[in-house]
């Protein structure tokens, strides 16, 4: 008999930070807790364990990570880091922190339900010793699916006969892992040594839990991983290959219930024409495009490993843009890299002026505890990378709401997502939380999930002004 199966009754919350692929490892652990007998709790107050699904990318989600550990702390019960936060640092963590009564990694989640319990009855459980996880998976992509069966991928679970997932909202939305790690070594970024070598999920799994989503309350699917450019690349041409996205996604439209579906993380350098066009055309599939492309200069983007030039970037929005005049293209950017000069920001200002991007995040650098970047010579001091931040961030907010301005007077089709005081819900060209939202004007009795024809009638920065013109025909709030 397991820990948890001998002491049922216990509550349990997780608390997310992080990117979306966090929310889908959190919904995972919530599948797996309360299948070993855990009950779930929206209040930390009233839980016996607090779970917190921590972020470990850059210096400002660390901080939120620690922060939100020790409030939970505060509530008196057990508290576990989880998450990439926890998989990188392991004991240090462990050790700066005493608050936390465990931090387990990645290998703990198929038994967490028995490790919850333990600590929940003061049993010590050794904190997770990190290392790097690329190793843990042969080099060659095609050798990889065997061999993953052996090592723990966070959303890669056992779907069998039924999907190891409770979701932890109603939203009318929810992200869908399609694959996890990454086998680029950009300069900047740690995540392929804590998330590991890339893994796509096999398209059945996914179409599975895809329609497991529609009867739990989804309608629009946002697909997510590190690189979702690559899926496929270790599926064999059987699977479809390099190609498999372009035939996974017609399937995922073509599920009943299913609205809209999404797609997030392009790499510049790997989106093929033919992704383009099913992205573009598919009936169902947003025109919407997440392009990583962080800077244009030549030679910062050789700097940060990476490809690409102002010249590609526009040729491959003009591309896009052939298909789908309307599309959303939205992206980010890191300025004041080593080395970066006053002529390289003036190219990324030349990108971003011709682009006419629908949204751009942008970041100033900093070091990466581990990354080539961190030895790097050329580093900007931090009044120079605040300052460019500062000038790149008004050029963009600027570029961004014309942008937004220009599409009023055409047609949108906005998923609603909140009924309160106002009507807010999100078109094709904007993603949940990162892209602006539209604000729906006398939408009188419709409800969250509903898809609504609208008009554009205003916009402010970012976000538009609707007013509905028809409910879409098929939607089924």
């Amino acid at each position: 008999m397991s820990s948890a199966d001998s002491s049922p009754g216990r509550r349990v919350s997780l608390l997310t930070l992080g990117c979306a692929r966090n929310e889908v490892d959190s919904e995972e652990l919530a599948g797996r807790l309360t299948a070993g007998g855990w009950e779930l709790s929206a209040d930390p107050e009233d839980s016996d364990v607090v779970v917190v699904n921590t972020c470990g990318f850059v210096e400002a989600a660390k901080k939120d990570s620690v922060d939100t550990l020790l409030a939970a702390s505060d509530t008196g019960a057990k508290v576990v880091a989880v998450g990439c936060m926890a998989e990188r640092y392991g004991r240090e963590l462990a050790d700066n922190l005493p608050e936390a009564d465990a931090v387990l990694g990645f290998d703990h989640y198929p038994a967490l339900a028995d490790r919850l319990a333990d600590i929940a009855e003061g049993r010590e459980i050794a904190s997770h010793t990190p290392a790097d996880r690329r190793t843990l998976l042969p080099i060659s992509p095609v050798e990889r699916p065997a061999a993953a069966e052996q090592v723990t991928v966070p959303g890669h679970a056992g779907w069998g006969p039924r999907v190891l997932r409770s979701r932890l909202d109603d939203a009318p939305v929810a992200a869908l892992k399609i694959a996890s790690g990454c086998d680029r070594r950009c300069s900047f970024c740690a995540i392929p040594s804590f998330r590991g070598s890339f893994v796509s999920r096999h398209p059945d799994e996914i179409v599975a839990e895809a329609e497991w989503l529609a009867t739990q309350g989804a309608r629009e699917l946002f697909l997510v991983s590190e690189n979702s450019t690559s899926y496929g690349k270790d599926l064999g041409r059987e699977l479809g290959g390099t190609r498999a996205l372009e035939a996974l996604l017609p399937r995922l439209a073509a599920v009943d219930g299913i609205d809209r579906v999404r797609v997030s993380y392009l790499q510049p350098a790997e989106t093929r024409p033919d992704l383009v066009r099913v992205i573009a055309t598919t009936p169902g599939v947003a025109d919407y495009f997440d392009l990583s492309f962080q800077h244009s200069s030549e030679a910062v983007l050789r700097r940060m490993r990476r490809f690409g030039s102002t010249d590609s970037f526009l040729a491959l929005v003009d591309q896009i843009r052939e298909y789908a005049p309307e599309a959303g293209i939205r992206t980010n950017v890191i300025v004041g890299f080593p080395g970066e000069t006053e002529d390289d920001v003036a190219e990324l200002e030349r990108f971003l002026t011709g682009a006419r991007l629908d949204a751009v995040g942008v970041f100033g650098y900093s070091d990466e505890d581990g990354t080539e970047a961190e030895g790097f010579d050329g580093k900007l001091d931090e009044e120079t990378v605040a300052e460019r931040v500062g000038r790149l961030s008004a050029l963009v907010e600027e570029l961004t709401a014309q942008r937004a301005e220009d599409r009023i007077g055409t047609v949108v089709d906005v998923l609603v997502e909140t009924v309160d005081d106002e009507v807010t819900g999100r078109a094709a060209h904007q993603a949940p939380e990162v892209d602006g939202e539209c604000v729906v004007l006398d939408a009188d009795g419709c409800k969250p999930g509903e898809l609504l024809r609208c008009e554009v009638v205003d916009s402010a920065g970012v976000d538009l002004v609707v007013r509905p013109l028809e409910p879409v025909a098929g939607s089924a709030p």
